[in-house]
C-alpha cells in the first residue's frame, strides 16, 4: 500500500456523546483519563456520523488526519485512545472506541467510532474503558471478512464454502495465478454497526449467489467502458459505498461468521463468481491478528502492505449515488 493511500471511518465528534447523569454532567465524551465510571451518556437528536479520513504513519506510529475527511485537520496525527464497554437500558452491552486528534502537542479533537448503533436519546452508562483492546478491535473493523457460505474458487476451478477451506489449499487469484492460503482467520461478532455485513443480490454485480461480505471489503471491477468517471478501467470499490438499500444493502442483527485469508500477497479472488480482495496485513489490522502469527508476518512478509491493488480504489463520492450498482454492472459487460 503505498503511503498516500488513505481511508475513511464514520465518528461522531465528542460534543455529540455527552453524560445526562453522573459525575461529568452535561461533558462530552473524553479520554480515557477524564473519564468516570457508571457516568450515563446519550446521542443528542440529530447526531450525524462524519466521515473521517485518515492514513497510517508507520514512522510515528498513529494516524493521520487525511485530506478530504469532514472532521479534523489533514496532517495532524490520530490516536487510538480507549476501548469504551457501554450499557444501555435493557442490559445489553456495545463496544465503542475513542480517538484523540493531535495538533502539535495539545489535543484538538475528541472522536468516537461507536461499533454498534447508538439511539439518540438512549441511555448508555459506561461500565467499562481499556487501552490494551482499542487497538485490535480497530483492527477487526478494518478486516476484510467474507461469511459462513461465501463459495471460493480454487485452482481447480472447483467452488468450494470458506469454512471448508484450509491452509495450504491453492486458490484461483486474478493477478499471480493458484496461490495457496497462508492462514484462515475466523470470529463470530454481532452483526450490528461497522461489523454488519453487506448483502450483494445475486446478479447485482455478476455475482452466481447472493454475497455476504465486512462493509470494509473492497472488490475489483474492470470497467469495459469508464461509467463512473474514474479515469482507469480497473477499480476497488468499498461494498458499503455501494449501498442502495435494494440489490445491497446492510443485514443488521444476530450474529455472523466471518472469515479471513490470508496469502503471502494481498491478492483478488473470487467469490461467488467475483473478484474480491483478501485480507492486507498492515499498521491497522495487524494488531488483531494472533500475536504468534502477526511476529511471524512481521519477519516473513515485510512487503505485504506494498501490494499496489489499494492505488485502484475509488472515493466513496465517486460511487455514493443510486444507480452505482447498475452503473458498474454495465461498465463491466460484455456487450
Amino acid at each position: 500500500m503505498t503511503a498516500a493511500a488513505s481511508h475513511t471511518i464514520p465518528v461522531f465528534p465528542s460534543e455529540a456523546f455527552r453524560v445526562r447523569d453522573g459525575v461529568a454532567e452535561g461533558e462530552p465524551i473524553s479520554f480515557l483519563d477524564e473519564l468516570v465510571m457508571d457516568d450515563v451518556y446519550q446521542l443528542a437528536p440529530g447526531a450525524r456520523r462524519l466521515a473521517l479520513a485518515y492514513c497510517p504513519d508507520t514512522g510515528a506510529q498513529c494516524l493521520r488526519v487525511a485530506a478530504g475527511s469532514e472532521i479534523g485537520t489533514p496532517g495532524n496525527a490520530l490516536y487510538l485512545d480507549c476501548c469504551l464497554t457501554l450499557m444501555g437500558t435493557d442490559g445489553t452491552t456495545l463496544e465503542a472506541l475513542v480517538m484523540v486528534e493531535v495538533e502539535g502537542d495539545e489535543a484538538a479533537n475528541v472522536l468516537l467510532l461507536p461499533l454498534a448503533q447508538l439511539r439518540p436519546e438512549s441511555d448508555y452508562r459506561l461500565v467499562g474503558a481499556d487501552r490494551e483492546s482499542a487497538p485490535a478491535r480497530f483492527g477487526e473493523v478494518a478486516f476484510v471478512s467474507f461469511a459462513r457460505g461465501t463459495h471460493i474458487t480454487l485452482a481447480s476451478g472447483e467452488q468450494v464454502p470458506i469454512e471448508d477451506l484450509k491452509t495450504g489449499d491453492r486458490v484461483l487469484t486474478r493477478d499471480s495465478g493458484p496461490q495457496q492460503i497462508r492462514w484462515i482467520g475466523e470470529m463470530t461478532l454481532r452483526a450490528v454497526g461497522d461489523f454488519a455485513p453487506v448483502l450483494i443480490r445475486a446478479g447485482a454485480l455478476f455475482n452466481t449467489r447472493d454475497l455476504l461480505l465486512s462493509p470494509e471489503h473492497r472488490l475489483f471491477i474492470y470497467q469495459r467502458r469508464d461509467e463512473i468517471g474514474a479515469g482507469r478501467a480497473e477499480v476497488l470499490v468499498k461494498v458499503r459505498h455501494l449501498i442502495d438499500g435494494e440489490t445491497v444493502y446492510q443485514q443488521d442483527g444476530g450474529f455472523v461468521d466471518y472469515f479471513q485469508l490470508l496469502f503471502d500477497d494481498h491478492q483478488i479472488i473470487y467469490a461467488e463468481g467475483i473478484a474480491a480482495e483478501t485480507l492486507l496485513v498492515d499498521s491497522r489490522t495487524r494488531p488483531a491478528l494472533p500475536r504468534e502469527l502477526a511476529a511471524r508476518l512481521g519477519e516473513t512478509l515485510p512487503g505485504h502492505e506494498a501490494r499496489h491493488h489499494l492505488d485502484y480504489e475509488v472515493q466513496e463520492e465517486m460511487v455514493r449515488r443510486p444507480d452505482a450498482v447498475r452503473r458498474l454492472r454495465r461498465a463491466s459487460s460484455a456487450t
